[in-house]
């Protein structure tokens, strides 16, 4: 049975069907789903999701491009949240730089702070924390090696980063999630990084509704699409599909403490 470690399924995308994606997913073959929040609201909804549902649960947090929406009584907000029996992460929380050139706010240093401040969360309440980093990678792993965070364990989320970024990573309690990008025809870079990641590191994910993998790139994105990724993976490690199954699964229940 796959683990889908990173999905949004509280996501507006899913508003006509949710329930009966939910209901069905375990007899695809999904027995465990973590829905990751993205910002205050969606926290709300996140936990609403893991509560419904006995095979999903949350993961609580703020994404770097939401968090002008933060203070600090919006943080004590969140350290209540995440103390949710059903909460098995810290996340979706990091930089992202992307759209600096055209979106200015939040700032760099916006960001910095409130990533911090919700890693310093994961540590106070002993959680995972799943990370988004794109376009940020220098100021990203600078944080993450900082004395103080050295004892939680990363899921670098959607990994878009170098080969050479992996061998750093490898140096911390880092996990890597992958999703449906490892089947694109441009995959090339993610590709070599994959075969720096070492088989007891890597989890499953999709982000859906976003990165469909091939055939449905473009497509609104769902974990009944992970058995490609899966496939894909096997592939390019040479193993077998029911081994990268079963390896990502006992991965993901390593990482979230399940």
């Amino acid at each position: 049975m796959i683990f889908e470690s990173h999905a949004h399924f509280d996501d507006e995308a899913f508003d006509e069907d949710r329930d009966k994606l939910l209901s069905d997913i375990q007899s695809h073959g999904i027995e465990t789903i973590v829905n990751v929040a993205a910002s205050l609201s969606s926290v709300e909804s996140t936990l609403k999701l893991s509560h419904l549902y006995p095979h999903v649960y949350a993961a609580i947090g703020v994404h770097p491009s939401e968090t002008l929406e933060l203070n600090d009584k919006n943080l004590d907000l969140l350290r209540q949240r995440m103390k949710d029996e059903r909460c098995v992460a810290v996340g979706e929380i990091g930089l992202d730089y992307h759209f600096l050139d055209e979106y200015p706010d939040p700032d760099k240093k916006t960001q910095k702070i409130w990533f911090e401040k919700q890693l310093q969360l994961a540590r106070e309440l002993d959680k995972p924390v799943i990370i988004h980093s794109r376009d940020a990678a220098a100021d990203t792993l600078e944080i993450m090696k900082k004395s103080e965070y050295r004892d939680l364990k990363f899921d670098m989320h959607c990994y878009s980063y170098s080969k050479e970024m992996v061998k750093e990573l490898n140096k911390l309690d880092c996990y890597y999630g992958i999703g449906g990008v490892i089947t694109f025809k441009n995959a090339k870079k993610l590709i070599e990084a994959l075969q720096e990641m070492p088989l007891n590191r890597i989890m499953l994910e999709t982000d859906c509704p976003y990165l469909a993998p091939t055939p449905h790139r473009g497509e609104r994105n769902s974990s009944y699409y992970l058995p490609l990724v899966a496939s894909r993976i096997a592939e390019l490690k040479g193993l077998s599909y029911d081994d990268v199954v079963s390896i990502t699964c006992d991965n993901a229940k390593r990482f979230f403490n399940m």
